[in-house]
C-alpha cells in the first residue's frame, strides 16, 4: 500500500512540474516576453558602451601605475583575466588606446541608458507579475542611480579577489593545489554573486514579492541556465562568421545575440516563478471548463488530463446524506462537484423545501463569498460525493486569472438566484 502511495505521490509531483513548466511557457508566449527581452538587450548595450569606455580608461590608468607599482600590475592582470580584455580588444569591442576624455556625454549616456534598462526590467516584471499597485516614485527614480555604483562595486570585488589570488601565487605562498582551490572558490563566489543578484531582482522587483524559498530555488536555476549558456554559446555561435558578414560590427552582433538569449532565459525563469504560484489555478481552470470548448488545445488536455494531484490537495469525500453546506453558516469555501450529486434545500415558511440538485462538474458555494453573506441554502449529498473544497482566496485567484471561468461563475450565480426566487414565490 505504501509503495502505491509513493508511486502516486511521484506521479503527482511530475504532474505538478509539467503543469508549472507548461503554464510558464504559455504565459511567456502570451506576455510577448521575447519583445521585452529585445528591449532589455537594447538598453543593456547602450549601458555597456560607456561602461566599456570607463573600463578602458581604468586599464590605461592601471597600466601607467603598473610601471612603478606591483599592486597595480596585479590588479591589471586580474582585470584582464576576469573580463578577458585581450579577446574583447581583438574583437574590436574595446579600443586598444583612446585619447578621448571621459566627459559628461559618456556619463549622461550611461545614466540615461541605465534608467532605460531599469524601466525595461520594470515593464517586463509588471507583465510577468501583474499587480494594480504602483511603484514608489522615489524608488523608481533613485534605482537607476544606485545600479551604477553597485555594478562598479561588484566589479571591484571580483577584480580584487582575483588580484589577491594572483599575488599569493606569484610570491609562492600557495602551492599548485591551493591555487586551483582558491580559483575554484573564486569561481563559486562569482556564481554565488550572480545567484544573489538574480534573487534580489526576482524577489524585490515584483510589487507583490514572491515566496523567498521559491525565489531562491528559481534564481539558482536561472544562474545555472545562464552559466551553461555562457559555456556553450561559443560552440554554437562562431564569431568569425559574424565578422565575415558584418565586418567590424561582427563582435557587437555576436554579443547582442548572447545578451538577447540571456535576457530570454532570465525572463522565462521569472515567468516560471510566477507560474509556481498559479499552477493550481491553471489546473483548476482547465478542470472547471473541461468540455466547454474554451480554447483548450490537445496539449492542454494532455498536461492537465490527470486530476489526482488536485484531488489529493483539495479533494474531500462525503457519504450519502452528509451535509456539505448548512443554511445560515458563515463559512466561505466554494465547492466543485467532481463526482456524485447533491440536493439544494432551503427553509421556507418553517419547512425545508428542495430547490433542485447539482451534478458532476458544478461549482457551488461561491455565493456566500461573492455576496459577503451567510449561506443561503443547505447542500446535502444524495450519493457518495467527491468534491474539491476551495478556500475563498483561491476562488478570488480563479476569477482574476480566467475571464471565461469568471463569466461562468457569474452566470451560474445569477441562474441560481433566479431559481431560488422562483422557488420562494412558488
Amino acid at each position: 500500500m505504501s509503495v502505491i502511495r509513493l508511486q502516486e505521490t511521484q506521479k503527482n509531483s511530475l504532474d505538478w512540474l509539467l503543469q508549472t513548466a507548461y503554464t510558464a511557457w504559455r504565459l511567456f508566449v502570451k506576455n510577448e516576453l521575447v519583445n521585452h527581452a529585445a528591449a532589455t538587450t537594447f538598453y543593456f548595450l547602450l549601458s555597456a558602451a560607456p561602461l566599456v569606455l570607463l573600463l578602458t580608461y581604468g586599464t590605461q590608468y592601471l597600466a601607467q601605475l603598473a610601471e612603478t607599482s606591483t599592486l597595480a600590475s596585479m590588479l591589471l592582470a586580474a582585470l584582464y583575466d576576469q573580463f578577458q580584455l585581450d579577446q574583447l580588444a581583438t574583437l574590436g569591442l574595446i579600443p586598444q588606446k583612446t585619447a578621448i576624455a571621459a566627459g559628461g556625454v559618456g556619463l549622461l549616456t550611461l545614466l540615461l541608458s541605465s534608467r532605460g534598462l531599469v524601466n525595461a526590467l520594470q515593464s517586463a516584471f509588471r507583465v510577468i507579475f501583474p499587480d494594480e499597485a504602483k511603484r514608489n516614485f522615489v524608488f523608481k527614480w533613485v534605482l537607476p542611480l544606485i545600479i551604477i555604483p553597485v555594478a562598479f562595486a561588484l566589479v571591484s570585488v571580483t577584480v580584487v579577489t582575483q588580484a589577491v589570488i594572483n599575488f599569493l601565487a606569484n610570491v609562492e605562498l600557495l602551492g599548485g593545489g591551493r591555487i586551483y582551490l582558491f580559483n575554484g572558490l573564486n569561481l563559486f563566489a562569482r556564481i554565488g554573486l550572480v545567484w544573489g543578484l538574480l534573487y534580489v531582482v526576482m524577489h524585490w522587483m515584483p510589487l507583490r514579492h514572491p515566496p523567498r524559498r521559491s525565489t531562491f530555488i528559481v534564481s539558482g536555476l536561472a544562474t545555472l541556465t545562464l552559466s551553461l549558456l555562457y559555456l556553450g554559446f561559443g560552440h554554437f555561435f562562431h564569431i568569425e562568421k559574424y565578422q565575415a558578414v558584418y565586418g567590424a560590427l561582427g563582435g557587437v552582433v555576436f554579443i547582442l545575440i548572447g545578451a538577447y538569449l540571456a535576457c530570454m532565459a532570465f525572463y522565462f525563469w521569472a515567468q516560471f516563478l510566477y507560474a509556481l504560484t498559479k499552477v493550481d489555478v491553471a489546473a483548476l481552470e482547465r478542470l472547471f471548463l473541461a468540455g466547454e470548448g474554451q480554447g483548450a488545445s490537445k496539449l492542454d488536455g494532455i498536461v492537465f488530463g490527470r486530476s489526482n494531484r488536485l484531488l489529493a490537495k483539495y479533494g474531500q469525500t462525503f457519504a450519502d446524506g452528509d451535509t456539505l453546506i448548512r443554511e445560515g453558516d458563515t463559512s466561505k469555501e466554494a465547492f466543485f462537484l467532481y463526482s456524485g450529486k447533491v440536493g439544494l434545500f432551503k427553509e421556507i415558511g418553517g419547512q425545508e423545501k428542495r430547490l433542485g440538485e447539482l451534478g458532476e462538474g458544478e461549482l457551488f458555494g461561491e455565493m456566500a463569498y461573492l455576496l459577503g453573506e451567510t449561506r443561503t441554502a443547505t447542500v446535502r449529498a444524495e450519493s457518495e460525493v467527491t468534491a474539491l473544497v476551495l478556500p475563498p482566496e483561491m476562488l478570488e485567484e480563479l476569477m482574476r486569472y480566467s475571464a471565461p471561468l469568471a463569466r461562468r461563475i457569474v452566470g451560474s450565480l445569477a441562474g441560481r438566484l433566479m431559481r431560488m426566487n422562483q422557488a420562494a414565490k412558488g
